[in-house]
């Protein structure tokens, strides 16, 4: 990854995978430590709307040590479960409507943990231009 705000632990699995480009990865479970679970958070919009729980940015960062520790946990010992997704619907400027999905806070902290250490995983493997 290219990123300055990259963590050190995402960067050796970066060059690991640019060194074994066959290494196998049979889950991300273990893969996703509480450190990248708060790098996420940085990285996740604060202003977004709440999901079916309500829980908004704020309060969710209250106590953001205790709540990464639990989601972490929660994942590895495979007791996560993602909340179901709220469909709201939005105004087309053509005067439709098309649905949209609002996850809660939690779930959108660990789906975008996945995506970057997915991305580590996967970049190496693209072309500049693709």
């Amino acid at each position: 990854m290219r990123s300055p705000t990259v963590t050190p632990h995402l960067q050796r699995l970066a060059a690991q995978a640019a060194h074994d480009p066959d290494r196998v990865c049979t889950t991300l479970a273990s893969l996703i430590a509480t450190d990248l679970l708060r790098e996420a958070s940085h990285h996740t919009s604060t202003s977004s709307a709440a999901g079916i729980d309500g829980v908004t940015a704020q309060p969710y960062a209250e106590h953001l040590d205790e709540h990464l520790r639990d989601v972490h946990e929660r994942r590895r010992s495979g007791g996560y479960q993602a909340a179901p997704v709220e469909r709201v619907w939005i105004a087309k400027d053509d005067g439709g409507q098309r649905p949209i999905g609002k996850p809660t806070f939690e779930d959108k902290r660990v789906q975008r943990a996945v995506a970057m250490r997915l991305a580590v995983i996967d970049e190496p493997d693209f072309d500049d231009g693709s």
